[in-house]
């Protein structure tokens, strides 16, 4: 994976999604472990036929495995399967993402959960609550050691807007020799002109170099020294569209041309 690879896909999440509020998440954790309980139920229900000849050793096991799976195994294991998704998560348009915005892995679903008996059930939740009210993130301690937060990605729009060629760059990209992009580096780019606003200066200027920097590979000459990132990148891709459009357009006129000459041939 490329550099801008990693680093696009770190940010993803990012560029469309806020913190989640502390009642938000303790409605998802409500659902979650409602959902938990009743398949673990349905378990013992389905298997009460083998379980009636247990011995009370047996039995204390049993409940104990199945306690160590409703706090921590199922949720572990929904988490990495999801990329931090779970069912109180969808009902409430949540997800648990890194702190850098990139997706989780086993290893963070495992360290958030590890926590979980004593911040959530020894202690009747208050200490989750407590250092989540705390937290500017809404993190609870199984957050803080293992670096995520729950982001919320549900009611974020995102608007295309235009794309407008810069009047100073307009001569520049008219006489520039511009190869085909890459598509994930055009899709990469029209993303990111289209979410500036959502980004924090620091990320906007780190994406603006690296796209730029990205996109300067297939442009000769190089624009005009001074040129904000950002309008480059416009520039790059306003350009390439005008010129495969009217590619495409020479192509659809030439096409015509060829049927209308078969069909006068063929008369």
């Amino acid at each position: 994976m490329s550099q801008l690879d990693q680093i696009m896909t770190s940010e993803a999440v990012a560029i469309e999604s806020r913190p989640a509020s502390v009642m938000t998440r303790v409605l998802a954790m409500l659902i979650d472990y409602l959902f938990y309980g009743l398949v673990v139920i349905l378990v013992f229900v389905a298997a009460s036929p083998l379980l009636e000849n247990l011995n009370q050793a047996q039995g204390t096991t049993l409940i104990v495995i199945a306690t160590a799976s409703i706090m921590v195994i199922i949720p572990t294991a929904v988490e990495t399967f999801t990329r931090g998704r779970s069912l109180g998560k969808l009902v409430t348009g949540t997800r648990v993402v890194r702190d850098d915005g990139g997706p989780i892995s086993f290893r963070h679903a495992i360290t958030r959960w590890s926590v979980a008996p004593i911040e959530l059930f020894i202690s009747f939740g208050m200490v989750a609550f407590i250092v989540a009210m705390l937290s500017p993130r809404s993190k609870r301690l199984g957050d803080l050691l293992a670096g995520t937060y729950v982001a919320r990605i549900r009611g974020v729009e995102e608007y295309e807007y235009p794309l407008l060629m810069p009047p100073e760059l307009a001569a520049w990209a008219e006489n520039a020799d511009m190869r085909s992009l890459p598509d994930k580096v055009s899709m990469y780019a029209r993303k990111y002109l289209a979410r500036t606003s959502t980004l924090s200066p620091e990320t906007r200027q780190r994406l603006a170099l690296l796209l730029a920097a990205e996109l300067e590979k297939y442009v000769q000459p190089a624009p005009p020294q001074g040129t904000h990132p950002e309008r480059f990148i416009a520039a790059v891709l306003v350009e390439r569209r005008d010129r495969e459009y009217k590619a495409a357009l020479a192509k659809r006129e030439s096409e015509a041309s060829e049927l209308a000459a078969l069909a006068a041939r063929a008369r």
